[in-house]
């Protein structure tokens, strides 16, 4: 099982620092304090270190521990700061030509009524491997006279992983339940200098069933399904109960062949290799490669924290 980091010349974030469940991190100027059950440890820094830095703290609120509610609180300023402010990721070299990337990514930030601020900066290495694949069946399309290839985000919150497949090339589809953060990921593609992604706003498990009725196929296919959810119609998402059926019908709109799809899972209890294994079984095994692992960030103290697995498949 492979443990993959974010590439340390990005410069707009830095996890300082992690420890009695919680996590200092700085997005781009400001630096932030938020709960992380999964930092078990004692903080490197004491805790003087963190309020000398903090511009703003994560308190939880009364749903704390509740299972759908746990993210949701208030933010608690300690020093002066925007509402929103930007952040730019810029993709790595090709590691064989050397070349430079296209994948250029500026998002827009901001305090949520959750702890969440509008990206999760351990999905780099996943918009790598989105922009690296996509490139590659940008090719193949391209030198088979073919328009570009498909590429379906579904659960796509604020769109990291939409813009980049958009900047390979791929004509997106970004799917998620929640208007505002459809809006929200509008707003990062035009920051970005990019146009035409499709925008839905739809419960991903009844699009999923409908195109795979209807016989539609994506050669890119990406998921990042949460623990708990709803659809804008009041449709109730439970991850243990209808990942396995999700799953099924991405086998069978993602095309049989020159195709990939990635899935992520925050759900604690989640391992890699249960991934392997609901994947593979809901797949039946018809595909080429697959690969997993967990994403994670090294503080500036060398302490690994690990925030979700991910599997990635090709056909």
């Amino acid at each position: 099982m492979a443990v993959e980091f974010p590439a340390s010349y990005w410069k707009d974030y830095e996890l300082l620092d992690s420890g009695n469940s919680e996590k200092l991190e700085r997005f781009g100027k400001y630096v932030l304090r938020r709960p992380e059950p999964k930092a078990l440890w004692a903080p490197s820094m004491p805790e003087a270190d963190w309020k000398r830095l903090t511009h703003v703290v994560f308190k939880p609120g009364a749903g704390f521990g509740k299972a759908g509610k746990e993210d949701s609180g208030t933010w608690e300023r300690s020093k002066k700061m925007e509402d929103q402010w930007g952040i730019v990721y810029n993709g790595a070299q090709d590691p064989e030509t050397h070349a430079a990337s296209d994948l250029h990514l500026s998002l827009r930030l901001g305090l949520t009524s959750f702890k969440h601020v509008g990206v999760f900066p351990e999905q780099a290495p996943n918009w790598e491997f989105i922009y690296r694949e996509t490139s590659r069946l940008a090719r193949i399309h391209k030198a088979n006279g073919l328009p570009a290839p498909k590429v379906l985000n579904l659960f796509a919150y604020t769109g990291a992983a939409s813009l980049a497949a958009k900047c390979a090339g791929a004509d997106v589809t970004h799917l998620d339940s929640v208007r505002q953060v459809v809006t929200w990921a509008r707003e990062n593609m035009e920051r970005s200098g990019l146009d035409g992604i499709r925008w839905v706003v739809e419960d991903a498990l009844k699009f999923a069933k409908r195109e795979a009725k209807r016989g539609n196929k994506y050669d890119g296919i990406i998921l990042d399904p949460p623990a708990y959810g709803h659809g804008p119609d009041g449709e109730k998402w439970k991850l243990d109960e209808l990942l396995f059926g999700l799953l099924q019908n991405v086998a069978a709109i993602l095309s049989e062949r020159d195709s990939f799809m990635v899935l992520n899972l925050y759900s604690n209890g989640y391992s890699a290799a249960l991934g392997e294994t609901v994947v593979r079984e809901a797949f039946h095994g018809a595909f080429k490669e697959m690969t997993s692992g967990e994403l994670a960030f090294n503080d500036s103290f060398g302490k690994v924290l690990p925030l979700s697995i991910y599997v990635r498949l090709k056909r």
